[in-house]
């Protein structure tokens, strides 16, 4: 039983660009977990059900713009709009929320599809769901295209040589992209660098616990060497800049597939 494999999204871009969010969206459809009236808007990921329930927007994180209140996409809609909750269990997280995936008004499409096709969201890489994983990438790469909401300027991702404007994002998540100098493994940890000086160039780190999740999908981590690649996570500082990837979803091989970046996607148990 396999949990992960690499794909093409080259398909669900094109049929997403074509078709538009519709068209793919009823994939991404796991238990239902509930249903209830939205009574108010947190912040950019998070609402309260009118029985009190907080629930966080699973699989997506939110891009932070000048000058705009980051509650206003969500709210625009769901606020006091009765929502359906999709989720392969209710538990909750260790903020006592309920992570899901929220679909509106009994709609097929979900509110993180609607929001990563507005360019209002980035795809955390998290989602263990082929299928949503597959549309919310498709939907973010659309939006990329259009150079919508997040995308109209060209600060969302990083260069991973510009070392200093990652470290100015210490803390938040980030979209970095760059050329594999080296990719190694040193004790517990797997380094794949993008420059000589590992006290001050931007490094992913990949702890060995993590690392069969990623063997799993088929990826020779040393074969990354030289390959350019785009990844998304937490910026932290060790020595330089660093994001840990601790899944598979996090990586995207460039230029594989005539320009149409390659991803890992996640695949669900059983399958």
């Amino acid at each position: 039983m396999r949990k992960y494999r690499v794909v093409s999204e080259l398909f669900c871009v094109i049929l997403l660009t074509v078709a538009g969010c519709d068209a793919v969206s009823a994939a991404c459809n796991l238990p239902e977990q509930g249903e209830g009236r939205v009574a108010a808007i947190i912040d950019a990921r998070t609402f309260r059900l009118d029985d009190g329930r907080e629930v966080r927007l699973a699989g997506i994180e939110t891009g932070a713009r000048q000058n705009t209140d980051l509650r206003a996409p969500l709210a625009s809609l769901i606020e006091g709009r009765v929502i359906t909750l999709r989720a392969a269990d209710d538990k909750p997280d260790r903020y006592g929320r309920q992570v899901a995936i929220v679909f509106p008004d009994k709609s097929e499409t979900s509110v993180q599809t609607t929001l990563l096709s507005q360019g209002e969201a980035l795809v955390s890489g998290s989602i263990t769901d082929k299928d949503c994983f597959t549309e919310w990438l498709a939907a973010e790469t659309a939006a990329r295209g259009a150079k919508r909401g997040l995308w109209e300027g060209d600060s969302v991702t990083k260069n991973a040589k510009m070392t200093g404007d990652i470290l100015a994002r210490i803390g938040q998540f980030t979209l970095v992209e760059g050329r594999i100098l080296s990719a190694r493994q040193a004790g517990s940890t797997f380094y794949v660098n993008f420059g000589r000086r590992w006290t001050r160039d931007f490094a992913v780190t990949i702890s060995r616990r993590m690392m069969p999740s990623f063997e799993a999908a088929g990826v020779d981590l040393k074969s990354l060497e030289g390959k350019t690649i785009r990844v998304r996570g937490w910026v932290e500082s060790r020595g330089g800049p660093r994001i840990e990837a601790t899944r598979p979803g996090q990586i995207e091989i460039i230029g594989a597939l005539g320009g149409v970046a390659k991803n890992i996607v996640p695949q669900d148990e059983g399958k």
